[in-house]
């Protein structure tokens, strides 16, 4: 095993609409709204696809909240991803990685706002290369996005473990020839099973 592959929601970083609006807003009531207005997957599945823009999902919100709000939504949307607490020890787990000659990739379903700005975002300058669904046009569970991957990154899928929050795609990345790894938020068990592969150490 040579590579480790990182979903970035709920893996490397916790992705939490109460915690990013909380930071913009107190009322209880519009915080609420707004969490769950902005963050609807009816427009986040869309914007992991590429198939709708960063305008059009505000046009969109503005129609389901009051007026007063709606600087507040911009500011939410066009700042959430400074607002990604990392998981705890998973930097620390991936430098850790790397100091033993690990590679260290992301595979992502995200949108083209953060592949733009990815840079600025938590973890990604710890990792050697990412795929974004957007971006690629593929998106996780189909077993392309994984094949694509491997390609750009130029490994092996059986030389490399997936490492995802959500067993359908651990399940997938699997079929494709990989290892596979459903995080469940517990980085200390995560770097014992990779202790096992890699002999990181604790």
């Amino acid at each position: 095993m040579k590579n480790v592959i990182f979903d970035y929601g709920m893996v490397l970083v916790r992705f939490d609409p109460a915690y990013m609006v909380g930071q913009y807003v107190s009322d209880p009531a519009d915080a609420a709204l707004l969490a769950a207005v902005v963050f609807d997957r009816l427009y986040w599945d869309r914007l992991d696809a590429g198939t709708i823009e960063d305008e059009e999902v505000l046009a969109a919100c503005r129609t389901r909240l009051p007026a007063r709000l709606w600087a507040v939504a911009d500011e939410i949307y066009y700042n959430w991803i400074y607002n990604l607490p990392e998981m705890a020890g998973m930097r620390e787990l991936i430098r850790d990685l790397k100091t033993h000659g690990v590679r260290c990739f992301l595979l992502s379903n995200i949108s083209r706002y953060f592949a733009a700005h990815s840079k600025e975002a938590p973890l990604i300058d710890e990792l050697e290369d990412c795929v974004f669904s957007a971006v690629c046009g593929l998106q996780k569970p189909d077993p392309a996005i994984f094949a694509h991957a491997c390609e750009q990154f130029g490994i092996a899928p059986f030389e490399t473990l997936f490492v995802d929050d959500r067993a359908e795609n651990v399940a997938v990345a699997e079929a494709c020839g990989m290892r596979g790894y459903v995080f469940d938020g517990d980085t200390a068990s995560l770097r014992e099973f990779l202790s096992t592969l890699y002999a990181i150490g604790d």
